[in-house]
């Protein structure tokens, strides 16, 4: 799926080119800055359909629907929309982009059994990164941007940033702190939906177990590159006992 992310950020760079970034401390309402995030993401979004097979199985698509509209009715900043796909893939694979564009992979669905109460976890995981802009920061820190032209519309230099780093985008993982706050709020969100907060750990749980008795390698990159399952389900249990 790296070529894909490539050809990505390289395709990409026109579009997310045309967007004008407004600053909330600067210029720009929380409103606006949302609504720019949406149109960096609604641009990329395009890019990974064009380059991707969508799994467009009914029963698939529907539960992830209506799992993400329960998640979605529970975020408190009514600036937010999110929307939910799935693509084929040959591995657990879930990513979010900015606005709000959450895409999961066949195997990770399947991977929870098409169980909501997991899947609520994982999407709401994804919707994390969004809803505390982690997203959006990651290409502000990783572009060199200079602060002194954060004031003005952002032209060349985003396209420039994802053609050379398109692939670390989207596959390279947050840091141990955003990933533990994405798993905090995930938990939170599916909790307020109405699913059952505890699937989180019992499928991460599970995943130990596979990671232990099997090759690391069948849970693909998603899951290796976050904290370990065992921190995760400590964090996770710390808080529910709150």
């Amino acid at each position: 799926m790296s070529s894909i992310f490539y050809n990505l950020g390289k395709k990409a760079g026109p579009k997310v080119r045309k967007a004008k970034w407004i600053w909330q401390s600067i210029t720009g309402s929380e409103a606006d800055t949302i609504k720019i995030e949406n149109e960096v993401g609604r641009d990329l979004a395009c890019e990974i359909r064009n380059q991707v097979e969508l799994d467009k199985y009914p029963n698939t698509k529907q539960i992830l629907n209506e799992t993400g509209l329960h998640l979605t009715k529970c975020v408190a900043n009514r600036f937010r929309t999110f929307s939910f796909e799935t693509i084929k893939g040959t591995e657990p694979n879930a990513f979010a982009l900015p606005g709000g564009f959450i895409f999961i992979t066949t195997p990770l669905v399947e991977l929870c059994g098409e169980d909501r109460d997991e899947l609520a976890f994982i999407l709401g995981h994804e919707m994390a990164h969004v809803i505390r802009g982690h997203a959006m920061k990651r290409i502000i820190s990783d572009s060199a941007i200079n602060i002194a032209s954060r004031a003005v519309p952002i032209r060349g230099q985003l396209s420039s940033w994802l053609r050379k780093v398109g692939i670390q985008f989207l596959e390279n993982a947050y840091s141990q702190e955003l990933e533990t706050e994405a798993d905090k709020l995930g938990v939170r969100l599916s909790d307020a939906a109405g699913y059952n907060p505890n699937a989180s750990m019992q499928l991460l749980q599970r995943l130990a177990k596979n990671n232990l008795s099997e090759s690391q390698s069948e849970l693909g990159s998603y899951f290796s590159s976050h904290p370990p399952f065992e921190v995760r389900i400590r964090n996770i249990s710390k808080m529910l006992s709150k």
